[in-house]
């Protein structure tokens, strides 16, 4: 697998803070071991026991190593980890990134550890397709953990049920499709709103479609949003919501929590299809009645817009990965060395129903709606990552927050724009 392309520039350096390259002052526990702390987002499941059983064996090893872990549920990570940053004294010495400007500014911070020479040369022949995405100006920063290509994710049973023998390729078949299945009485789409950037996910996936490369590479390079295509893909999302296609009351729903999620309603059958990043079939594997993969899940790209100007194959994505703290003990690297060998990282795919960064991994990926999304990864001609992540925090909430508005019939797609260009006026 190639990764074409991935933006990672953001529109203005914010200095958070600046943390002098000390030692963290939690490196030493009480036992006289080196401690590490360790930050990631699986809270539940398999992805949780997978990240304590990595770090048994680890430390089974080095035994003069002890691997303290922290889960945090997904929407609280960037808010404490901003905050805990703040201090090197308490904060973790390995936690998450998803590149993009939120990395830029952790390394503009003097926060984060150049590991360019420190990692495996299996992360770097392994894992290099995915490697750009977490380095800033040539330097790697964060170990990847796995790739993850958005689009749409749907019941097969859902979609027999309503008559709708084909995905959709194009705008107009997509509606089309929307609309059967509403009228068999299913829920068509499910949208969690509650959390905002589900929501956006739709405004950035038009906009994608809409806008020729050479704009879109303007917009999240230069803050250059003069092209009508960044309106139009708010219109779209408008002409979308007339349908009534999205799950009732789905401004209040949270995306990945609980039943009642818009994930949960995926695996219930309440719903036929969410857009969403690859992350979302072993999220949905978690809130299945029986804990276990949905049978019927399929997947199939963002459709293409009729006289859209953007690349109808281009992929929207992430890549999950590990960065370590500028304060950190070496050791810490040597832990993401460890568990970016293959074994580890098959290990990785199939608790998180995921597809691994690592190449030679990449046959662990058994799911038929995970190579459906691997697929298009590996033919899409263009590559981008989230435009939330791309902008940064503080330009990307507010982008969030802009979408979410306008659905809920407080702003145009004029708004959305200027949303972005304020928040970006301001730094």
């Amino acid at each position: 697998m190639r990764l074409k392309q991935v933006l990672a520039a953001g529109l203005s350096i914010v200095t958070l803070f600046s943390l002098a390259a000390c030692g963290n002052s939690n490196s030493a526990s009480s036992d006289g071991k080196t401690e590490i702390t360790l930050w990631h987002n699986s809270t539940t499941g398999d992805g949780k026991a997978y990240w304590q059983s990595a770090a048994d064996a680890f430390m089974e090893d080095h035994p003069n190593v002890s691997i303290k872990i922290e889960p945090i549920q997904n929407e609280d990570m960037d808010g404490k980890l901003q905050t805990a940053l703040q201090d090197p004294n308490s904060a973790p010495d390995i936690f998450m990134s998803r590149g993009g400007k939120k990395l830029r500014d952790m390394v503009e911070a003097g926060q984060l550890m150049d590991i360019s020479d420190k990692v495996s040369d299996t992360v770097k022949t392994q894992m290099k397709s995915a490697l750009s995405a977490e380095s800033v100006d040539g330097k790697l920063y964060a170990v990847p953990q796995s790739v993850l290509p958005g689009g749409m994710w749907y019941s097969q049973d859902l979609f027999t049920q309503a008559g709708v023998s084909q995905t959709p390729t194009n705008w107009d078949e997509f509606k089309t499709a929307a609309v059967q299945i509403k009228d068999a009485g299913i829920t068509p789409i499910a949208l969690g709103g509650k959390d905002a950037w589900p929501a956006a996910h739709w405004w950035y996936w038009f906009a994608l479609r809409e806008c020729p490369t050479k704009v879109f590479d303007a917009a999240t390079t230069k803050g250059d949003f003069s092209d009508g295509c960044w309106i139009k893909a708010g219109e779209d999302v408008e002409e979308l919501l007339k349908l009534d296609v999205f799950n009732e009351g789905f401004l209040t729903t949270p995306a990945q929590q609980g039943a009642g999620s818009s994930a949960g309603l995926i695996a219930n059958h309440m719903a036929s299809m969410e857009l969403m990043g690859g992350w979302d079939p072993g999220v949905i594997r978690d809130l299945t009645p029986d804990g276990k993969d949905l049978a019927d899940l399929g997947f199939f790209p963002f459709p293409a817009v009729e006289n859209g100007k953007g690349d109808a194959t281009a992929v929207m994505g992430g890549v999950d990965a590990l960065a370590v703290g500028q304060w950190a003990p070496e050791e810490a690297v040597e832990f993401l060395n460890f568990v970016s060998e293959k074994d580890w990282q098959e290990k990785y795919a199939k608790a998180f129903s995921t597809i691994p960064a690592s190449k030679e991994a990449q046959d662990a990926v058994t799911s038929p709606a995970l190579k459906g999304a691997l697929e298009a990864y590996n033919n899409a001609s263009y590559v981008t990552i989230w435009l939330d992540t791309v902008f940064g925090q503080n330009v990307g909430n507010a982008l969030n927050e802009g979408v979410v508005n306008m659905m809920a019939g407080k702003g145009t797609p004029q708004d959305v724009v200027k949303t972005i260009e304020d928040a970006a006026a301001k730094g």
